[in-house]
């Protein structure tokens, strides 16, 4: 029998993907997938789309990724990190989970708008009511859906391209939104019933990453596992990574961040063991893995 494919990292059109959560569970299939994640950005709105059209024989991780915030180092004057947490398998009603989702989607809103008028004001054929068309009723917005409309509007001829000239972490477009302390984090998945990994904590080409300091604390405060096989980690990262979770008896896991169009990595181009799957479910305590 062929070793089961578990990818624990995708997003929809429920925040910025370019496939439905329905679209999502086929691809998932034709690629061959076991299991899959739905992780849309700080929201669960994909989650019964996702469950409706779940195919025979795919099994779907039902979770979400939370915008967070970690501590630089004490020395480092820019201060906090930008970072993302995953949570699965979590209560979608929990009320600490809805309202800080809630807010993280305020905080998308306004900063997307806040972005696209800087642009607009600069000259870029951009404005709010053409980039806010391109979600869909409901959807967490982000930059990529900002990033579209450039390239709708000829300005790059990727959304990649407009990330690396344009909407980079700094850039003079660029505007922070207030994210949610990944310790907070943690603590809110935990009470909802879920399982916290860190997503794609080494991933360098986004910009500043934590220490190995920060991993042990919010291990000590409840993280269950870390992302290792993410197509930003390099492979001395990923090495390093995987000995960490062994040293803070961490769940290993893998993934693809599939964003359909929006991002080049195909779904299922990082997986997760099967047993460190089982290690996660086994420490969850909010909603089922569906089975299709």
């Amino acid at each position: 029998m062929s070793r089961p494919r578990i990818d624990l990292h995708t997003h929809s059109t429920a925040s910025d993907g370019t496939d439905s959560p329905a679209a999502v569970m086929a691809t998932a299939a034709a690629a061959g997938l076991d299991v899959v994640a739905l992780t849309d950005h700080d929201t669960t709105a994909g989650w019964d789309d996702a469950a409706a059209a779940l195919p025979p024989g795919l099994a779907l991780v039902r979770g979400a990724e939370f915008s967070c915030v970690a501590p630089g180092e004490p020395d480092d004057p820019r201060g906090d990190i930008p970072v993302h947490l995953l949570g699965y398998l979590f209560d979608p009603v929990h009320p600490a989970i809805v309202a800080e989702q809630a807010r993280l989607r305020r905080e998308r809103d306004a900063r997307l708008r806040r972005m696209t008028e800087r642009m607009a004001a600069a000259g870029y054929p951009v404005d709010v009511d053409t980039v806010f068309s391109l979600l869909p009723h409901g959807a967490s917005a982000g930059r990529p859906h900002l990033a579209r409309a450039l390239v709708g509007a000829g300005v790059v001829g990727s959304v990649d391209e407009a990330f690396a000239t344009l909407l980079y972490t700094g850039s003079p477009f660029y505007v922070e939104k207030v994210d949610t302390p990944a310790a907070t984090a943690v603590d809110m998945v935990r009470a909802a019933g879920g399982v916290a990994v860190f997503a794609h904590p080494l991933a360098r080409r986004r910009g500043r990453v934590v220490s190995e300091r920060v991993i042990a604390e919010l291990a000590a405060a409840g993280l269950a596992g870390l992302e290792v096989d993410h197509p930003d980690h390099a492979s001395a990262d990923r090495a390093l990574l995987r000995n960490l979770a062994a040293d803070l008896d961490l769940v290993v896991t893998g993934s693809s961040d599939y964003h359909g169009t929006n991002k080049t990595t195909p779904i299922g181009a990082g997986t997760t063991d099967p047993a460190q799957l089982d290690a996660l479910v086994a420490r969850a305590a909010g909603v089922d893995v569906l089975a299709g």
